[in-house]
């Protein structure tokens, strides 16, 4: 749900709220005095971030675009949002996920092709939800617009929601979370900066 707060921190291209106002934005950083504030670091909780604040709306959503601003200039930039969101400057470097409107249809890669940030955007995230086959099922995958039919459909597939994110100068973090089955719940969230490297490549290129 969009808020009634004007922001400048939007992609060149829209993929704002129709309202031109901040998108469903989560600004809790709780954690980040326990973490590492190094840019990885920083990076790293804020794809969390967004993955709890994603998940939290349930399986089932789409593609979703976050801005990643540095909490002391959104605090200098916009600082009626910023009291709101309870964000001041001791975050300094934290970085506060703006969601942006919805990606329009059609594949991804095009949709990401045609984004591109003002310089006061520090980075970006991407959520997506994705299928995943154990390495014994690969074969079982054809080549081609197939493999993407036969993968949701294969009977050892696994749901998961996977959150990149990248920084303008080349740091990158990702988080999964894997789907429960059979009315177990969802795993533990997994983080590593290679999990989705062509991803990573895309979104890097939306900053340059």
């Amino acid at each position: 749900m969009c808020s009634n707060v004007q922001s400048t921190y939007r992609a060149l291209r829209g993929f704002l709220c129709q309202e031109g106002a901040l998108g469903g934005l989560r600004a809790s950083y709780g954690r980040i005095g326990g973490v590492s504030t190094s840019p990885v670091g920083l990076l790293e909780t804020a794809t969390a971030e967004i993955e709890a604040h994603v998940g939290a709306a349930g399986w089932g959503q789409r593609p979703a675009v976050f801005a990643l601003v540095r909490a002391d200039r959104f605090g200098t930039d916009e600082p009626e949002t910023a009291a709101q969101l309870g964000i001041d400057g001791a975050l300094g470097d934290a970085f506060v996920p703006i969601e942006q409107d919805a990606l329009p249809d059609g594949p991804l890669d095009e949709a990401l092709a045609q984004i591109a940030w003002p310089d006061s955007v520090a980075g970006c995230a991407l959520s997506q939800e994705i299928v995943m086959l154990p390495p014994t099922a690969e074969a079982d995958v054809p080549d081609g617009p197939e493999s993407l039919a036969a993968a949701a459909n294969h009977p050892d597939r696994r749901e998961a929601r996977l959150v990149v994110g990248v920084l303008r100068e080349g740091v990158t973090a990702a988080v999964l979370r894997l789907r429960g089955t059979a009315g177990s719940e969802d795993s533990e969230l997994l983080i590593g900066p290679d999990l989705a490297p062509n991803l990573a490549e895309a979104l890097l290129a939306t900053l340059h």
